[in-house]
């Protein structure tokens, strides 16, 4: 996986998902259950995504959705019950019908990447259950994130295990 962005590097871009472990989301040793890390950062993703043209309501307007299609996960430090958190993501690219990203999951209370992941997205028509091309306007607005992505000061260490098609 190569060299990783700091927590100092991460914290540059938009925060999404923000707030502290809550207690509801605890193990039986006082940490972040494994299975809510997932869902935090798709969760963070997707107010990412919104803004690009993919709102939570997105497959009751179009009807089109955006669905998960892999996941690799990396953990790399543990949450502790009401330690502040956030989401960063960076969109790595596109092709006709999917995207990847890259999402990390921050501990903020003690400044250090917790969680990692990499996922690929599929454009999904919802009636056909087909993947379908994402609509021009997206597609547009996701190659605009994804070139601002390029563009920061660290570069993106992708797992290679996923890959767009």
């Amino acid at each position: 996986m190569g060299n990783q962005p700091t927590y100092e590097e991460l914290v540059t871009m938009p925060a999404y998902a923000d707030h502290p472990v809550p207690v509801a989301f605890e193990d039986s040793n006082g940490f972040l259950n494994v299975r809510h890390y997932l869902g935090i950062g798709s969760e963070g993703l997707d107010e990412m995504l919104a803004g690009v043209g993919i709102p939570f309501n997105w497959p009751q307007v179009t009807g089109l959705a955006c669905l998960s299609a892999e996941h690799h996960l990396t953990y790399l430090h543990e949450l502790k019950t009401f330690d502040d958190m956030s989401v960063r993501a960076r969109l790595l690219g596109r092709s006709e019908r999917a995207a990847h990203a890259l999402v990390y999951l921050l501990d903020d209370t003690n400044q250090r990447v917790a969680c990692r992941f990499e996922e690929i997205l599929l454009c999904v028509e919802l009636e056909a259950r087909r993947t379908a091309p994402w609509p021009a306007d997206v597609a547009r607005r996701m190659d605009e994130l994804a070139a601002e992505h390029a563009a920061l000061p660290w570069e993106a260490q992708p797992s290679g295990c996923l890959t767009l098609r």
